[in-house]
């Protein structure tokens, strides 16, 4: 058993032991929930991390559409892979 010492803002470190066997990395979520008076951490899935980075996205504008069809969507597509040639080819040239 390892024990831990709770920081003034509430931090805790997990032993470097305990991260390698549970298969965590540095940027991993982990769900922390209060169950019969004890605090548990569950590692969430890649699907779980997934929806947290869209929901980031979408809070910080990094949206596009609603797109009214099919050949919209497509068109707005092209039109970001043409800017980020640019922008590649920018940074090439300096």
């Amino acid at each position: 058993m390892s024990l831990v010492r709770v920081k003034t803002k509430g931090q805790v470190t997990l032993p470097s032991t305990l991260r390698e066997k549970a298969g965590l990395n540095v940027g991993d979520l982990l769900e922390a929930k209060l169950e019969k008076g004890k605090i548990t951490l569950a590692p969430k899935t890649l699907v779980d991390r997934r929806i947290d980075e869209a929901l980031t996205d979408i809070r910080k504008g990094r949206t596009y559409g609603p797109f009214d069809s099919a050949d919209e969507m497509v068109a707005s597509l092209k039109g970001q892979l043409k800017h980020r040639a640019k922008a590649k080819a920018a940074k090439r040239a300096r």
